[in-house]
């Protein structure tokens, strides 16, 4: 089992210490940075006062982005899954037409 690490982010200008595996660390980072970046571009529009008001607005986009996409995906498949019958019918009738 791998031996967890202590990584320091910064997230709007305060340091956090998060343990984890070596292999998570640049995942960690990276989700740190992204973080950081949408909770700065909410603290520079004024509308917002305070950090846990400013992380829960930053925890709501990103979880609204995160649903929308998967949303988008489910779509996507179920656009997939309609273009797929529809040509298993088409076979079906190509294979019936011909079989007589």
């Amino acid at each position: 089992m791998a031996t967890p690490i202590t990584v320091a982010l910064n997230i709007l200008d305060k340091e956090y210490r998060v343990s984890c595996s070596q292999g998570e660390r640049a995942g960690l980072e990276a989700s740190a940075r992204f973080l950081d970046d949408k909770m700065q571009d909410i603290k520079q529009s004024g509308r917002i006062v305070g950090l846990d008001r400013i992380a829960v607005m930053a925890g709501l986009n990103i979880t609204h982005d995160l649903l929308s996409e998967g949303q988008k995906k489910t779509g996507m498949s179920l656009d997939i899954n309609d273009k797929i019958n529809a040509l298993q019918n088409k076979l079906d009738f190509a294979i019936d037409a011909f079989g007589k």
